[in-house]
């Protein structure tokens, strides 16, 4: 198999299944994990853009909450959220 094409046509396209069953499960919860993580970065994104067109001081909980949340269950790492959550305390 050629580099890259694992992923070509995305996670729900991986051209070689798995044979041990321990690696079929495997294959099973990585999607359902990925698709969680991706689900709630989008949402993050969309609190952002939310926040940057207008009720900063009103939003800016929400977000931090949801930051919070995401380092919590493994999301994002704890130094970026603290990182995060100190740029958009300087902007507003």
């Amino acid at each position: 198999m050629e580099k890259g094409l694992l992923f070509k046509g995305g996670i729900d396209s991986i051209s070689a299944m798995p044979i041990i069953k321990s690696a079929q499960k495997a294959l099973r919860q990585t999607h359902k994990r990925t698709a969680a993580n991706l689900k709630k970065k989008n949402t993050l994104k969309r609190e952002l853009k939310e926040v940057k067109k207008g009720n900063k001081k009103e939003k800016l909980n929400t977000l931090y909450s949801l930051v919070d949340k995401m380092v919590k269950t493994g999301v994002i790492h704890k130094n970026k959220a603290n990182r995060l959550k100190s740029r958009w305390a300087k902007s507003s």
